[in-house]
C-alpha cells in the first residue's frame, strides 16, 4: 500500500492504519473488510477498517490507475465524564436551578409567613388589614378563606355587641316604669323588696351596657412597659385605701392594648382585696409566657367553681349584696380582655388564699427586657391614668 499522509489525524490512528496496511501486504487474512455493493454506491472497489483503539475508521478506495486512496477518521476518546468542561457545565446548571428554586420557595414562603403573622395578630384581637391574596393557587385560596373568616368574625362580634347594648338599653325604660309603680305600693316591706330587686336588675343592665361598650371600643395596640403599667395601677389603688403591694421585677416591653389590660388587672386586684383582705402583685417572665400574678389571703374557691366563676353574672357569694361584691361580670370581662390578647387567666388555690395569674404569650419579636428601673415609664403615661382611660371599677 503506498505511503500516504494523514493531516490532522492522531498519531495512534496513523500507526494503526499503517500497521493494518502492512499486515494486509504480508498476509492473506486481512483486517480490511470489502464493502458490499449495497453499502458502497460507487463501482470502484473499497475496503473498510475499524480502528478500535482510537474510536475511528479507515477507508481505502481503488482508483482507475490502480492506486489506492486511503482515508482515516478518528475521534479521540475522552478521559472520563468528570472533565473540566463537564464540571463547569454541571456547576452552572446547578447554580441556575438553585436560583430558580430559591425564588420559587420565596414566592411560596412569603405569603405563608404573612398569613401566619396575620392569624397570630387576629388571635390577639388586633385590627389587621385583609391579607393580600397573592401567590400560588393554594396559598391564594387560603388567603381568600382567611379574609372571609376575619370578616365573619368581626361581623359576629359586632352583632353580639349591638345585641347586648340594645338589650341593656331597652331594659332601662321598663325598669324605670316598674320603679315608679313600686313607689305607689302601700305595703312598705313589699315596696322595699321590689325596689331592691329593680335596683339589682338595673345594676345588671348597666353592667351589661358597660361590657358592650368595652367590646365595642377599638383600642389600638402599642408597646408599653408592662411592669410600669401594673405598678402604676397598684399605686393608684393604694391611694384609694386598698391593701395592695407590688413586687419590683424586670422591666418588660410588651405590645398590648394597655387600657384594656389595665382594667383586667384592676378587676383581679379588687377581687383579691374584697375577698382576700389584701393583694400581692408581681410579674414573672417565663420561657413560654409572661405572667401577672395576683395573690391574696382569702379562703380560695372550690375546685368545681374554677371555671364557673368566669361565667357572666355568676357569684360564689350568693347574697347579691353589692357591698360585698358586684354583679358577677368582673372575672368575665377580665378573661375576655386577656383572651383577646392571646392569653388566659388561671386560678389556683395556694396554701393560703387564691393565686390568679394572667398568662400572656411572649412577644419575642417586639418585646425586649430592660432591667433599668428608669426607662419605659413614659410609654405608659396615658395608660397609667385611670381618669384618662375611662376605666370603671371591677364588677
Amino acid at each position: 500500500m503506498p505511503r500516504v499522509s494523514f493531516p490532522g489525524v492522531p498519531i495512534e490512528v496513523k500507526a494503526d492504519f499503517i500497521r493494518a496496511g502492512a499486515e494486509t501486504s504480508k498476509s492473506v487474512s486481512s483486517p480490511w473488510i470489502d464493502l458490499r455493493p449495497e453499502a458502497w454506491p460507487l463501482s470502484r472497489p473499497a475496503k473498510f477498517l475499524y480502528l478500535d483503539d482510537a474510536m475511528g475508521m479507515g477507508l481505502a478506495v481503488r482508483l482507475a490507475d490502480g492506486t489506492w486512496l486511503n482515508t482515516a477518521y478518528a475521534k479521540p476518546a475522552q478521559d472520563g465524564f468528570w472533565t473540566s468542561q463537564s464540571t463547569v457545565s454541571l456547576g452552572l446548571s446547578a447554580l441556575v436551578l438553585s436560583i430558580i428554586a430559591a425564588l420559587a420557595a420565596r414566592g411560596i414562603a412569603r405569603p405563608l409567613r404573612r398569613l401566619a403573622t396575620a392569624a397570630e395578630a387576629l388571635g390577639r384581637g388586633q385590627e389587621i388589614a385583609p391579607v393580600p391574596e397573592t401567590g400560588p393557587d393554594d396559598i391564594r385560596r387560603t388567603s381568600e378563606a382567611f379574609n372571609r373568616m376575619q370578616a365573619r368574625l368581626h361581623r359576629f362580634v359586632d352583632d353580639r355587641t349591638r345585641m347586648l347594648a340594645a338589650i341593656g338599653h331597652d331594659l332601662r325604660t321598663p325598669l324605670t316604669s316598674l320603679r315608679l309603680r313600686a313607689e305607689f305600693v302601700p305595703d312598705q316591706e313589699a315596696r322595699e323588696k321590689m325596689l331592691a330587686t329593680i335596683s339589682e336588675i338595673q345594676t345588671m343592665a348597666e353592667a351589661t351596657l358597660a361590657f358592650a361598650r368595652e367590646e365595642a371600643t377599638a383600642e389600638s395596640t402599642r408597646t408599653v412597659d408592662l411592669a410600669a403599667l401594673v405598678e402604676s395601677l397598684c399605686d393608684d389603688l393604694v391611694e384609694l385605701g386598698y391593701d395592695v403591694s407590688f413586687s419590683e421585677g424586670q422591666r418588660i416591653s410588651y405590645r398590648c392594648r394597655p387600657d384594656s389590660l389595665r382594667r383586667a388587672c384592676r378587676n383581679l386586684v379588687e377581687n383579691a382585696v374584697r375577698y382576700g383582705e389584701r393583694a400581692r402583685v408581681s410579674i414573672e417572665r417565663r420561657v413560654d409566657s409572661i405572667d401577672i400574678v395576683v395573690a391574696d389571703d382569702g379562703p380560695g374557691i372550690p375546685e368545681t367553681a374554677k371555671e364557673q366563676v368566669f361565667a357572666p353574672f355568676y357569684r360564689i357569694e350568693n347574697s347579691r349584696n353589692r357591698e360585698t361584691g358586684g354583679v358577677g361580670l368582673g372575672l368575665s370581662i377580665a378573661r375576655t380582655i386577656v383572651r383577646r390578647h392571646g392569653g388566659d387567666i388561671i386560678l389556683d388555690n395556694a396554701q393560703r388564699g387564691l393565686r390568679a395569674t394572667i398568662s400572656l404569650p411572649p412577644l419575642d419579636s417586639a418585646a425586649s427586657v430592660n432591667r433599668s428601673t428608669g426607662e419605659g415609664r413614659e410609654d405608659v403615661t396615658a395608660a397609667a391614668n385611670p381618669a384618662a382611660a375611662g376605666l370603671a371599677p371591677a364588677s
